[in-house]
């Protein structure tokens, strides 16, 4: 088993930066691909981008590619989101996952959730 833990949502205008964590505890995080993903009221999850277990690999939302950031940290178990020009329509609850294989962008690859943290973006 897996637990995850976000931090660091709020509510910031519109043009800045947040920065999300990941903290995970049980089996051994570096085994694990780790995702992250939002979900807008009225609207399904979306898939925003994923890391490989060393860090070496990530990959991107094309809707998010060049504001946000994905990284890892092994050995204090954590994932991060760095989010930077904030819009709006960013404004969702993000939550971080686990996968025991290999990066997916798909929902129902990943085995283990958090249970998120509230991001608001005003105008």
């Amino acid at each position: 088993q897996v637990q995850l833990v976000e931090s660091g949502g709020g509510l910031v205008q519109a043009g800045g930066s947040l920065r999300l964590s990941c903290a995970a505890s049980g089996r051994t995080f570096s085994h694990y691909a780790m995702g992250w993903f939002r979900q807008a009221p009225g609207k399904e999850r979306e898939f925003l981008a994923t890391i490989t277990w060393s860090g070496a690999t990530t990959y991107y939302a094309d809707s998010i590619k060049g504001r946000f950031t994905i990284s890892r940290d092994n050995a204090k178990n954590t994932v991060y989101l760095q989010m930077n020009s904030l819009k709006p329509e960013d404004t969702a609850v993000y939550t971080c996952a686990a996968r025991d294989g290999p990066t997916a962008q798909a929902a129902n690859k990943y085995d283990y959730w958090g249970r998120g943290t509230q991001v608001t973006v005003s105008s």
